[in-house]
């Protein structure tokens, strides 16, 4: 296992001084995944030094660490600033801070694994760091989860959503022709469903509903909330097929699935 701090190689004193944010929803910006890629100044700077009223997150000189979320668990570092001035107490960017420029290789390069057990999302450094253990170091700054072939899709709805609204070429392009049987993770529960897109209907077509509902307009899965879905569920493909072939096909091969993964018996499958 690899250790955020491993790559950081904080001290004991500056661990004691570093707040770590977990940013993940904000009425002033949306869906943080999504605005980061748009327009990452506004996560990592209006965004990340904002406060509420009457809040103090961060004091002057400490460390400050921004991560967001992709996926269950999963977080992208984003940025890494000393706080040299709290200015003001009102709701809006409360702080004057600079960028720490050796870490700002790995922004939006490095993705963690970290389950907050805490309902606080802004977590002193040397209580939480040597659970943050780092999963991939990209290449290249993160612009979306690149297509890795169909064998090897799984996306969380956070990257499902991402992909649709950005409209990422190479993923696009793969799913908006293709039938297939595909499966949705419910990684809480390990709960799984069974769902086929056939007809005048492509997996492109089928995972925008996801995206927009939720649920997809099937029975079981409407029973959840929507925010629920947002944080747990996990999309892959279990099978291809061209847009020629005939929908009586991949209905069978929908059922032969729905039987040996028993996901009527013991997953969301209403049948």
């Amino acid at each position: 296992m690899i250790r955020l701090n491993d790559l950081l190689n904080l001290s004991k004193d500056d661990l004691k001084n570093t707040k770590i944010r977990f940013m993940v929803r904000s009425d002033v910006s949306g869906d943080p995944h999504q605005v980061y890629i748009d327009n990452p100044y506004e996560v990592t700077n209006k965004w990340f030094l904002w406060e509420q009223e009457k809040q103090t997150v961060f004091h002057e000189d400490n460390i400050a660490i921004g991560f967001i979320r992709i996926g269950k668990d999963r977080w992208l570092l984003v940025t890494a600033q000393r706080i040299l001035k709290c200015i003001n107490k009102k709701p809006g960017v409360n702080y004057e801070a600079e960028i720490i420029t050796e870490f700002q290789k790995y922004f939006g390069r490095i993705i963690v694994k970290f389950h907050n057990t805490s309902e606080n999302l802004c977590r002193w450094a040397n209580r939480i760091i040597d659970n943050i253990e780092i999963t991939e170091i990209l290449p290249d700054k993160y612009e979306g989860k690149i297509f890795p072939g169909y064998e090897n899709v799984t996306i969380s709805w956070y990257e499902l959503k991402t992909i649709i609204d950005n409209q990422k070429t190479d993923w696009i392009t793969a799913l908006k022709n293709q039938k297939g049987v595909y499966l949705i993770t419910d990684t809480k529960t390990g709960r799984l469903y069974v769902g086929s897109a056939y007809g005048e209907e492509m997996l492109l077509q089928r995972w925008t509903c996801y995206k927009e509902t939720g649920h997809g307009y099937n029975k079981k899965l409407k029973e959840l909330k929507k925010e629920y879905i947002q944080e747990n569920f996990q999309y892959s493909i279990l099978e291809t097929y061209n847009n020629t072939t005939p929908d009586d096909r991949i209905r069978n091969r929908e059922q032969w699935w729905k039987r040996a993964l028993k996901t009527i018996e013991h997953g969301y499958n209403d049948g």
